[in-house]
């Protein structure tokens, strides 16, 4: 999954910024603000809330922060929020999902389709695009974990789907571990593999592309273009995309 696997490298870098890294937590502290509203503001006893806790640890988020967003959940002055999902075709074709969570959905409607108009794309009906993609649990460890092998039986004794692994031309940041599980499966898993590696890197649902469509030449930079524009939105908290790009165009993004 060669396209998956470059984007994500793509926000890695990209989230090294501290104006990056100011809206990523921004974008966790909401998440775990909702779910601590929606349910109990307990983590064990609430999965959305041990996912979205989970996923902000990864980014080494402060724990105080994480305290405050459970505590304005739980008291329940966070505003009304709705998760929706957006599909549409980029550049090239690409099947794009956004995961949006908002206050106003009209007004994140039209941001997100305006970027996919801006960019070369057009945003679709519900389920124009989700047909290509499977709703899994992913876990990720650092190549640090252990090796392929390793990683690979601790995963299907616990009941994982499937396993990836990227070296990342030996830079332990760029190169890890990814799990992948039925979708109901995902918090069994995670912690069998708790008990067998430690705890991951980050635990969370994800959109996983049945196949990928390779894409070059200009397309590229406007397709990460436009995945730019819909991350820097304050609504959007996930971007999924089918895509797979050379190394050569990979490298010419700068």
């Amino acid at each position: 999954m060669a396209g998956h696997s470059k984007f994500k490298n793509i926000m890695h870098k990209k989230g090294r910024a501290d104006a990056a890294r100011s809206k990523l937590f921004s974008k966790l502290s909401r998440d775990i603000t909702i779910a601590a509203k929606m349910g109990m503001p307990d983590p064990a006893m609430n999965s959305r809330l041990r996912l979205a806790v989970s996923m902000a640890k990864a980014e080494s988020m402060p724990k105080d922060n994480i305290e405050r967003a459970i505590k304005k959940g739980a008291s329940g002055e966070a505003d009304n929020m709705e998760d929706i999902r957006y599909e549409g075709r980029g550049p090239g074709g690409i099947g794009l999902i956004v995961e949006a969570l908002t206050d106003n959905r009209n007004r994140t409607a039209g941001n997100v389709r305006s970027y996919f108009t801006k960019f070369g794309g057009q945003m679709g009906d519900t389920n124009s695009v989700a047909f290509m993609f499977d709703r899994m649990g992913e876990i990720k460890y650092p190549l640090a974990a252990g090796d392929a092998d390793k990683i690979f039986e601790a995963a299907i004794e616990a009941g994982a789907a499937d396993v990836e692994t990227d070296p990342g031309d030996g830079d332990e940041d760029e190169g890890g571990h990814t799990i992948y599980t039925a979708f109901e499966d995902l918090n069994e898993v995670a912690e069998a593999l708790s008990k067998i590696l430690g705890d991951p890197k980050s635990t969370g649902f994800v959109w996983k592309p049945q196949a990928t469509t390779p894409i070059t030449g200009d397309p590229v930079r406007t397709l990460m273009k436009l995945i730019d524009a819909l991350n820097d939105d304050d609504d959007v908290q996930n971007v999924y995309g089918n895509f797979e790009i050379s190394d050569e165009d990979y490298e010419a993004l700068g």
